[in-house]
């Protein structure tokens, strides 16, 4: 008996450890950016899918969710800092997109067939850029008082970046039948 409680504790510790461990790569992974518009290019998206098939929609799903404590209660792990009004900002959707990206490339089972891999990927990040696109829509049209279509803010939020995310998507897909061999050890 107290052989599976030592087993136990030390699962949880090795969890704890992995979880925090998953907010340093992202939070690494929010720093590494190129400023195009309201809403930065980082590897955040990059990040957030990786954990996921790395590691399992729950525990990629408490990374992320501890991510965003943490910025939260103000430590500097977004792209431009932390605090509660980050989420104020045009970028918060963003965030709060990454928990369902996390889910979902998490939840599936990734396979040997490229393609299906690839579409799983692309299903997964469009969640982080519809909560995104809609907060986006949301920020502007009443925080800063301008009246702005659709349209418009996915030119803003998505367009300048779908190209980039193809790519990221594409590495992501070319290495995940070693990254779910990684879900296996961990």
């Amino acid at each position: 008996m107290e052989a599976i409680s030592k087993i136990n504790i030390n699962k949880n510790i090795k969890n704890i450890l992995i979880v925090i461990f998953g907010t340093f790569i992202l939070t690494i992974s929010a720093r590494t950016q190129t400023p195009l518009t309201p809403v930065p290019v980082t590897m955040q998206t990059f990040a957030v899918l990786l954990l996921g098939m790395a590691l399992g929609y729950k525990m990629a799903s408490t990374v992320v969710i501890l991510y965003l404590i943490e910025g939260a209660l103000g430590l500097p792990v977004f792209a431009k800092g932390g605090g509660l009004i980050y989420f104020q900002g045009p970028t918060s959707g963003y965030l709060f997109g990454f928990i369902l990206g996390a889910f979902f490339s998490g939840y599936f089972k990734i396979g040997s067939n490229y393609l299906f891999t690839f579409l799983k990927l692309i299903f997964s990040v469009s969640f982080i850029y519809l909560f995104g696109l809609l907060w986006l829509w949301v920020n502007l049209n009443f925080y800063s008082g301008k009246q702005v279509n659709l349209y418009s803010v996915f030119e803003l939020g998505a367009k300048p970046f779908l190209l980039i995310e193809i790519y990221k998507i594409l590495i992501l897909t070319a290495i995940s039948t070693q990254i779910f061999k990684l879900r296996k050890f961990i």
